[in-house]
Parts: C-alpha cells; sequence; structure tokens
C-alpha cells in the first residue's frame, strides 16, 4: 500500500481506488464506492445513447416532412413550370437529409457509444477485481492470473509474453 502513495495515476476511476487503499478504507466500502462510479458512468454512457437514438428515429420523419412542405410547394405551382423542379427538390432532399442524418451519423455514432461504454464497463469491472484482490492482500504475482479473464482471448499471448 505505502508503494502506491505518491503514484500519479492518469485513470481517475483507479486513483479514486488506490486513494481510498492507502488512506485505509475498509475493502467492502471501497468496492461499493467504485460499483456506484462505475454505475453512474454507464448510466451516462446509456444517456448518450438515448439522445442519439432519438436523432435516429427523428431524423427520417423530418425528412419525410419536408418532402411532404416540397410536394405541396409543387402541387401549388402546377401553372409554373418553373417553380416545379425547386420545389421537387426540396422533396427530395429532404428525405435524403433524413436518411444521410439517420444511417450515416446517428447509427455510426450510438454504435461507438454502445463500444466505448463496453469498454469502459469491462475496465472498470477489471480495476475494481484487481483493487479488491490487493485490498484483500493477495499476492502480486498472482494478479496477472487473476484478472487474465479481462483480457481477451487473442491478447492472451501477449499477456503471457509480458509476465515472462
Amino acid at each position: 500500500m505505502i508503494a502506491l502513495e505518491g503514484q500519479d495515476i492518469a485513470n481517475k476511476f483507479l486513483a479514486k481506488g488506490v486513494r481510498m487503499m492507502v488512506d485505509g478504507t475498509d475493502a467492502k466500502l471501497i468496492q461499493k464506492a467504485m460499483e456506484i462510479e462505475a454505475a453512474q458512468v454507464k448510466y451516462q454512457a446509456g444517456l448518450a445513447k438515448l439522445v442519439w437514438e432519438s436523432i435516429k428515429e427523428v431524423a427520417p420523419a423530418m425528412g419525410m416532412i419536408g418532402t411532404l412542405v416540397g410536394l405541396v410547394i409543387m402541387l401549388g405551382n402546377m401553372s409554373d413550370p418553373k417553380s416545379i423542379g425547386p420545389a421537387f427538390a426540396v422533396a427530395l432532399l429532404t428525405t435524403m437529409y433524413g436518411a444521410v442524418i439517420a444511417n450515416m451519423i446517428a447509427i455510426p455514432v450510438i454504435q461507438k457509444v454502445v463500444n466505448n461504454d463496453a469498454k469502459v464497463d469491462l475496465n472498470n469491472q477489471l480495476i475494481v477485481e484487481a483493487l479488491m484482490f490487493i485490498a484483500s492482500g493477495g499476492n502480486p504475482r498472482l494478479l496477472p492470473d487473476v484478472l487474465a479473464g479481462y483480457v481477451a482471448p487473442k491478447d492472451q499471448a501477449k499477456l503471457e509474453a509480458i509476465k515472462g
């Protein structure tokens, strides 16, 4: 524990847990505090996903409303052939804009949020597991073996090489 005191830790989640351990906080309290913080991070990612899900759903509908507006303008000016083209362009472009926003912006952002959330969640679980192992007085040489399950199977060989 003394070796951890004063260390500069870039990951704020890990730094909080280490600080609590160094201060002598009970392991169960550390675990509870870390799990609450991890849940809050997950909740925030869920809110971001909901916003982008709404955009994905609304964008095509707004495109269709624009299409209807363009068609109304076009049909209202059938006597003027020069106004039909621009009104028809509005009708087509708004549909395209709705589809582009939903499929080329919102869906990739949703996928990015979900993937990032999964990575952060797994990393936070690993950190909590490591902190609990250390707090319980576990042998530091066994820590890589305890945490190996958090490493993707394709990266297991790299882990073995690092352990030596």
